[in-house]
């Protein structure tokens, strides 16, 4: 949910215990008047947030040339270790230096960090991101003169080159440049320094107004003084010491380096400026992708003439479409594609980011590409990146790939693979903001029997709570939660229940007064505790950077602290960039303390560590037996760690939904897989065909949910006629019916970091027809899904991959060919789905009200022969909802094999176990001969002769009732 009107509230730049006792009482009548204005229907506001040149750290860095670099690397204090290569960096216009160290790391990265050699105080590096200290490997020196230095890499002839003047770093494979830093020479590092002026300056903060709309006029203002006071080391002392004839630039100090103003909040740094940036350049490389959360393709545009993106998260309403304003999460990697090499960039820095990307082919047509060919043009594409953060340090890991699959390994080596979800967290999501009561609850649950539509999950958003006080419950509305939670337990379903990181002052609120008595609350600057405006009214932020907090809010999670919970409730964390609505952008003042840091520093780490904390108390809660399931609206890079994340607060509208699809795959290449949108629209009102595609889309994306306004007229699924319930019904059990294949992408998900959701590339590196293609998707390698996303169409046209390779439609069982454009008419039942020859998949077919009740149900393999009439596919499954496969090794895991006219299964994990109910009741051999006999070889040496029946039209193989238990080995010979 968001705030929807963002007028300021006039100067409210201060905690809120400090307003006037009148402004106090005011605010949960404030509170209403923003829940009644959600309901409108303005778009984002785009003059609440800021531009680049509203940044002044963007601006400044943004002002700098190319090739002016100041920048030079002293090799006389080049330092070579074991694990790396070290040395110094000298600024040449004030002298000042830095602290290069540059490592080989196992899998084929390279890391580079950059800080200064002597700050007046340490300046923050990103800790809890990486799974581990990355694993080094040997440098070696192969050449040195007067201008550089060139180390080995290791194998392929992969070298760093590191030149002096200016410094710049290319890293080579063989004769191919593969990567180069600071070659357009904007490498630039603010040092922190003592201000020079240092004077006692006025900081007013005046509440005069709540939002110019309501023209709400307070009867008082607040104003307070405060005196900056300088600390902390002379800058002399981190400056090399000037030669008498050397001239060192006097540093002049510029708007917005020491205080800022947006709107009517002021941001004091009493650190100064801090800003890091370097560009990267990529040659031969036309497309790069990923750095989300942008509304946005998949494929990155070019920033010249308009802003950067930004990476910082923030509460937006109703966000615009294809620009690059900040939305609620931000991962820092960026992927770079051609047909030979992916490589990635990997920007550890959790502080405000803007990324500019620049390219020598914009704007260039396809015609303009062939003139160049024609008349012998050598100048080779090129991609330009620059970052630039707020704070912090460069910390960069450079992954060279080559393939997709190496960069997704580098990229998980460092951060971590996708949290395994339990198999119900895979299946259908009924949501809204908000279920009245238990009666409410009670009669949807029917409704999805009644109308004979499966579902795992029903949702409660804020208004469940006792006046949005989280861990508690409405005693009248919710007057009996363990009833209910009892209820849905009964019929193998589950809930899950908002708890949001804004906690409502209020001395009788257990959770408040226990964070404030041990000191967990973020501190505003003057050092009390930081409050502002969120769903309660007056809130506190709990700190959670440190680990005490995320400990205790762990604890609270226990059966006997969140009073009403059972094993079946799960959790959502919203409005957790922090949202603060009497904020700057509607977030945290960046002055703000988190100990010894300004939060600055770590805004984009905030949800991360919730959502960590939170994860980790339903584990807790089970001792350490159960998986859990947690949603967050804001992420980082590693949050794929912790579980699910999704588009956030979207709106009933084509476009919305077709964006759905380039925003999930931005985030699946970055480690999320675990990625939805809210289906039909969270604001506004979709018609029904727009709900039905929805449905069909969503059916089809990773995280399935619907989800919807409270000012929204309902929309549960049979609401909208007999002939729309049925569509609905269906494309939901189709997804049911994959959840075998969905578990076991998953699976592999969280042991290889692979993505689940894929970009055509991926499997296609060298089709360059799929680079930019976002339209359509893969489930895994084998299902290739095109949703029907344009109002009123009769038809699509789907792209299919792999020249020689055949795909099947998965409804009809018609054959076609790879390489081709595909018209496929369609209807409003049509959801285009083809599974790829080659490939065998495993469906359960027999849909139940959930998904655990499905548990031992048997499985129809869908077996689809390449050219070569030779498949292979797996089959994976567990308990569905614990940590045993991992801590006691029980699972199933059988590799599916079709070769020589013998379909097989064997064992891929022999030191695995666990027994099973579930068999193979039916098996379709798609592109299929007409066999004379079908013979049953099971383990134990028997044979058995199968019925079996041959559609010679579609030239499809039914065998019926083979009966092989799942778990078992055996091969179906086919003669």
């Amino acid at each position: 949910m968001s705030l929807c009107a963002r007028e300021e509230v006039g100067g409210a730049t201060r905690s809120v215990t400090k307003m006037a006792p009148f402004v106090q009482r005011m605010a949960p009548v404030v509170m209403l008047w923003l829940a009644l204005c959600l309901s409108g229907t303005l778009a984002v506001d785009r003059g609440n947030f800021k531009t680049c040149d509203q940044s002044a750290f963007c601006k400044r860095q943004r002002a700098l040339q190319p090739g002016q670099s100041p920048y030079r690397a002293l090799l006389d204090t080049m330092e070579l270790t074991h694990t790396k290569l070290t040395l110094q960096l000298i600024n040449d216009n004030n002298k000042v230096r830095l602290l290069l160290e540059l490592y080989r790391l196992q899998g084929n990265m390279t890391r580079v960090k950059i800080n200064e050699l002597k700050p007046l105080k340490p300046r923050y590096e990103v800790p809890d991101v990486l799974v581990q200290q990355p694993l080094t490997e040997p440098l070696s020196l192969l050449s040195q003169d007067e201008n550089g230095v060139v180390l080995s890499l290791g194998g392929e002839a992969q070298r760093v080159i590191l030149s002096a003047r200016p410094f710049r770093l290319d890293i080579m494979e063989g004769h191919e440049l593969l990567m180069s830093l600071n070659s357009r020479g904007l490498l630039a590092f603010e040092h922190l320094r003592t201000r020079k002026d240092t004077f006692s300056y006025k900081v007013t903060s005046t509440v005069a107004s709540v939002w110019d709309s309501i023209k709400w006029v307070f009867s008082r203002s607040q104003s307070d003084s405060e005196a900056e006071k300088p600390q902390g080391m002379d800058p002399a002392d981190q400056a090399e010491q000037p030669k008498a004839d050397d001239k060192v630039e006097e540093e002049k100090d510029e708007e917005g380096m020491w205080e800022e103003t947006f709107k009517s909040h002021t941001d004091t740094k009493p650190n100064g400026p801090s800003a890091v940036s370097l560009d990267f350049s990529l040659p031969g490389v036309e497309h790069v992708y990923g750095i989300p959360e942008h509304a946005e393709t998949l494929k990155l545009k070019t920033t010249d003439g308009g802003d950067p993106y930004r990476l910082y998260n923030l509460d937006v309403f109703q966000y615009e479409l294809f620009n690059p304003m900040a939305l609620y999460g931000a991962v820092p990697v960026m992927l770079a594609h051609n047909a030979q090499r992916t490589t990635g960039i990997f920007w550890l820095n959790a502080a405000e980011t803007w990324v500019d990307i620049s390219s020598n082919t914009a704007g260039k047509t396809v015609f303009g590409k062939m003139l160049d060919y024609v008349q012998g043009s050598n100048e080779t594409p090129q991609t330009d990146v620059r970052w630039i953060s707020e704070s912090g340090i460069i910390d960069v890991f450079i992954m060279l790939g080559p393939t997709p699959y190496d960069v997704f390994s580098q990229y998980a080596s460092l951060t971590g693979t996708q949290a395994f979800p339990p198999l119900a967290g895979l299946a259908y999501h009924q949501c809204r903001w908000n279920y009245n009561d238990q009666e409410d609850v009670q009669a949807v649950d029917a409704g999805f029997d009644q109308h004979d539509i499966p579902y795992d999950f029903i949702w409660l958003d804020i208004e469940h709570t006792d006046g949005k006080r989280y861990f508690t419950w409405d005693p009248h509305k919710f007057a009996t939660p363990k009833d209910m939670l009892q209820g849905l337990l009964e019929k193998k379903r589950k809930m899950v229940a908002i708890v949001d990181p804004h906690i409502k002052i209020d001395s009788e609120y257990k959770i408040h007064t226990e964070i404030r008595s041990q000191g967990f609350y973020i501190k505003n600057k003057d050092g009390g505790d930081y409050e502002g405006w969120c769903w309660p009214g007056n809130a506190g932020y709990p700190d959670f950077t440190k680990p005490e907090m995320r400990a205790w809010w762990a604890s609270m999670f226990a059966y006997d602290q969140y009073e009403g919970s059972m094993e079946n409730l799960y959790t959502w964390n919203d409005m957790n960039e922090p949202s603060v609505f009497n904020g700057p952008e509607v977030t945290m003042h960046k002055d703000a303390v988190h100990g010894p840091w300004e939060h600055r520093d770590l805004h984009n780490l905030y949800g991360f560590y919730v959502q960590a904390a939170t994860a980790e108390g339903l584990i807790q809660r089970s001792g350490g037996v159960e998986r859990p399931f947690v949603l967050t609206r804001a992420f980082f890079a590693g949050s794929q760690r912790y579980g699910a994340v999704w588009t956030g607060d979207n709106a009933a509208e084509w476009d919305h939904l077709k964006i759905s699809i380039p925003m999930c795959l931005s985030l699946s290449l970055v480690g999320i897989s675990l990625c939805g949108a809210d289906v039909g629209g969270f604001f506004k009102t979709p018609n029904s065909e727009l709900l039905v595609r929805w449905y069909q889309t969503g059916a089809y994306q990773p995280f399935f949910r619907a989800h919807a306004h409270l000012d929204t007229p309902r929309r549960e699924p049979w609401l909208f006629g007999p002939d729309n319930t049925a569509l609905i019904r269906e494309a939901v059990r189709q997804r049911y019916a994959l959840l075998p294949y969905w578990y076991q992408l998953f699976y592999h998900a969280h042991r290889t970091g692979h993505p689940v959701m894929r970009p055509l590339w991926v499997e296609y590196p060298q089709d360059a027809a799929t680079f930019a293609m976002d339209d359509q998707f893969l489930l895994g390698r084998d299902l290739l899904v095109h949703p029907v996303t344009e109002e009123g169409a009769r038809g699509v046209t789907a792209y299919l991959p792999g020249k020689g390779e055949v795909w099947f439609d998965v409804h009809t069982f018609q054959k076609h060919n790879g390489a081709q454009d595909l018209y496929i008419p369609v209807t409003m039942s049509s959801i285009p789905v083809f599974q790829r020859g080659g490939s065998i998949i495993p469906r359960k077919l027999r849909v139940r009200r959930s998904s655990a009740c499905m548990e031992h149900d048997p499985y129809t393999l869908f077996v689809a022969l390449s050219q070569r009439r030779k498949a292979e596919g797996e089959l994976y499954l567990d308990d569905g909802h614990t940590f045993n496969f991992d801590t006691k090794g029980e699972f199933i895991h059988r590799k599916l094999s079709f070769s020589n006219n013998i379909l097989s299964s064997s064992n891929l994990a022999p030191a695995a176990h666990l027994s099973t109910m579930s068999w193979i009741e039916r098996i379709l051999i798609l592109g299929a001969s007409k066999p004379s006999k079908v013979t049953l070889k099971t383990a134990g040496g028997q044979d058995s002769q199968l019925e079996f029946e041959f559609d010679a039209s579609m030239s499809v193989l039914t065998i019926r009732k083979p009966g092989m238990n799942v778990g078992e080995d055996w091969s179906v010979v086919l003669k």
